[in-house]
């Protein structure tokens, strides 16, 4: 296992803690912090696992159709997170001169 997959692996159990507590709680903030330190934690895991075992590109983009199946949520906020995250990028670029 190398530190991609560990970190990964990390996030992700820290991530269904947050979701599980938020849960509980009725915490929306805390539920979709999980949420994206999961959505983090696959990301980094499928990293780790790409890298110097021979998996390839092709195996990496499988991982991340089989999550986007089994985790849609947690998908669409990812996608979400990115796309605001680029918005803000954009936007601090469009105003600097």
């Amino acid at each position: 296992m190398n530190q991609d997959t560990a970190t990964g692996t990390a996030n992700d159990i820290a991530g269904r803690v947050k979701e599980t507590a938020g849960s509980a709680t009725g915490d929306r903030s805390l539920q979709a912090g999980g949420i994206v330190d999961q959505v983090k934690g696959a990301i980094q895991k499928t990293i780790g696992g790409a890298g110097g075992d021979g998996t390839g590109a092709g195996a990496t983009v499988d991982k991340a159709r089989e999550f986007a199946k089994a985790r849609p949520w947690a998908t669409a906020a990812a996608a979400g997170v990115i796309g605001l995250a680029i918005l803000n990028t954009l936007r601090g670029r469009g105003g600097r001169a």
